[in-house]
């Protein structure tokens, strides 16, 4: 061990990344990581560099370290309950609160809080802040929208009221876990062949192209009784949309029936691509509703909060010096921050959903709770989901196409890890820090459901292997595949209206152009929806790329050289995607491994 200290004459903060000892003849050497900060005449205890499992100390002083190490972070790191029915979070209010050693680099903290009013500055919207009013014309959104944008988002713009393009973005915009294949039309959603058979193939009819496997549905239940937002006084609204596709003969998903409620009624009309203006208006009520369950659901719940539960259980039930530790820290850096900065801008009453989202005020925490509710272990395992969804035969499918790619790297990666240190399953059940990371996953996370299907303990090493894989993905490439995009494909507000402010029309053949103008966001939600994509598609300078292990708190030779074989294999995946995209339009960017951060660090 090598013991650091701080004291009166130091700086005010001295950053140590590692000690190394070596014998006077230099033949020989010792790597004591430490990456950590130290200030206010703290003491640090350095274990030499071998990864050691609980069992594997046996020195007294060793365990003592250990055991006190863990006991200080769990004073620091505690859990509180943020909202009844969704993942516990750190107890902590401000970013200040927090550690030196997990809080944003001088250099990311000072580029984030510059992000949003550089984005205000550049995207020219200041003189539009305060406005309330709707857009008086599409012209009037267009003005506004060309005075910054990315090749995508204008693609996105000229492309947005295509039903070839509305198909797509389910299966590679920002929200690419929803569609699934429909085996039968849900008893809710009256949908007859008559209604439909001049959209599917000449002579055929629904329940042939259901047969087939050429029907996806769309189905955005969890949005169904949930209270829509107030915003400047004014009633928002929040439709619970069923989508029906069909996938023709080129291969195209398009959409061929859209109702904007749950429940069948009369008056809960079934729009058609025959009823023009209606099926835009339809189209973008879909869209909207995308948008918000997007936000809340598959960004912030499945990858933020998530990612935050495994960053917690982590720093409080794995020494640093255990194998586990140094394989899921970087992976977990800057959570922490950006959550709190998430729940203090974002979540909080007046914030940003409250403000701009049909989703804020009451319905929020009602929609996350509701969500997490249904959250299982095997929606989050990428081939599982794939499976359920029944969407493994689509063509174009780069987020699945990618996606598995990334998975089975990780995977492979994971598994030799997990074989130098765990040659056996008695290696995994004797782990007690292991056991009790699970647990506290399990309890914190996924709040003792084991409906869940969420382990609590762990038998096999082929079981870990699995869950690492899981926790890996989601805080690196699943948070990139649903964040990077965002500006993207939201930026052309009519896309991805953060809220409506009119109910669906009751009546076909009366729906205007005003009538759209009237019911999408008004200007001021449309600002504070845009400047939150910025920020959150922003890439910034101390971006960490998937696979990448700067601190390298690894120093045997074996885990150093699996290191380099993961990250050799990552870059073949990147080099096959970046092909593939240049003979594509658009291309599929968000899971390449170069573009994927290593953590939920935005």
């Amino acid at each position: 061990m090598v013991k650091l200290e701080h004291t009166d004459f130091c700086w005010k903060c001295w950053f140590c990344s590692k000690v190394i000892v070596e014998d006077c003849a230099g033949r020989k050497s010792f790597t004591f990581p430490c990456h950590t900060w130290l200030t206010n005449n703290t003491t640090v205890e350095l274990r030499e560099g071998t990864a050691k499992k609980p069992k594997e100390d046996e020195l007294d002083i060793l365990k003592q370290n250990r055991k006190g190490e863990l006991d200080n972070r769990r004073k620091i790191l505690k859990w509180v309950t943020y909202a009844e029915g969704i993942p516990r979070c750190l107890d902590m209010k401000d970013t200040s609160e927090l550690p030196l050693d997990v809080q944003f680099s001088f250099i990311k903290n000072t580029e984030f809080k510059l992000t949003y009013l550089i984005g205000v500055s550049e995207l020219k919207i200041e003189k539009y802040l305060h406005w309330q009013t709707h857009w008086r014309s599409m012209a009037d959104i267009e003005t506004f929208f060309g005075v910054y944008k990315t090749a995508a988002s204008e693609l996105v713009k000229s492309r947005w009221e295509e039903d070839v393009f509305f198909g797509f973005q389910f299966l590679n915009g920002f929200n690419p876990i929803m569609i699934k294949k429909c085996k039968e039309i849900p008893s809710n959603f009256p949908v007859t062949d008559n209604m439909v058979s001049p959209f599917l193939e000449q002579s055929s009819s629904l329940q042939n192209e259901v047969q087939k496997g050429n029907i996806f549905l769309v189905d955005y239940q969890l949005l169904d009784e949930i209270p829509a937002n107030e915003i400047n006084g004014g009633l928002q609204y929040l439709p619970a949309p069923l989508c029906l596709l069909y996938r023709d003969p080129n291969n195209h998903l398009k959409p061929i029936a859209i109702q904007l409620q749950q429940k069948a009624h009369p008056e809960n009309l079934i729009f058609l691509p025959s009823h023009s203006v209606d099926w835009l208006l339809a189209k973008i009520y879909v869209r909207s509703a995308d948008f918000n369950y997007f936000e809340l659901i598959t960004h912030l719940l499945r990858t933020h909060l998530l990612a935050e539960v495994f960053c917690m259980a982590t720093h409080r039930n794995l020494a640093s010096v255990h194998p586990l530790y140094k394989l899921l820290i970087p992976h977990t850096k800057y959570t922490l921050q950006i959550n709190i900065i998430a729940r203090n801008n974002l979540l909080k009453k007046g914030g940003t959903f409250d403000q701009a989202f049909s989703i804020g005020g009451k319905g929020l925490h009602k929609l996350l709770q509701k969500a997490h509710s249904c959250v299982t272990y095997s929606s989050l395992c990428l081939p599982e989901d794939i499976t359920a969804r029944g969407v493994e035969g689509i063509p174009c499918y780069y987020y699945i196409e990618d996606g598995m790619k990334v998975w089975n790297t990780i995977n492979r990666f994971v598994e030799a890890m997990l074989k130098y240190y765990y040659p056996s399953d008695r290696d995994v059940v004797e782990d007690t820090e292991l056991q009790d990371w699970a647990k506290e996953i399990f309890s914190n996370g996924f709040l003792n459901r084991k409906e869940s299907g969420i382990p609590d303990s762990f038998s096999t090493v082929s079981e870990l292997n699995k869950f690492l894989t899981m926790i890996l993905f989601t805080c690196s490439a699943q948070h990139n595949a649903v964040n990077a995009g965002q500006f993207d494909f939201a930026a052309w507000m009519p896309n991805a209206s953060p809220t409506l402010r009119r109910p669906p029309p009751s009546s076909l053949g009366e729906t205007t152009e005003q009538d759209i103008l009237e019911s999408i966001a008004d200007v001021n939600s449309t600002i504070q929806s845009l400047a939150v994509v910025w920020l959150l598609s922003h890439k910034y300078h101390d971006f960490v790329k998937l696979g990448d292990y700067p601190e390298e708190r690894f120093t045997e030779e074996t885990p150093k050289k699996l290191i380099s074989k993961f990250q050799s294999d990552l870059q073949q995946i990147d080099d096959e995607i970046a092909l593939r995209n240049k003979g594509l339009k658009p291309g599929y960017p968000y899971l390449r491994p170069t573009q994927v951060e290593n953590s939920v660090a935005v």
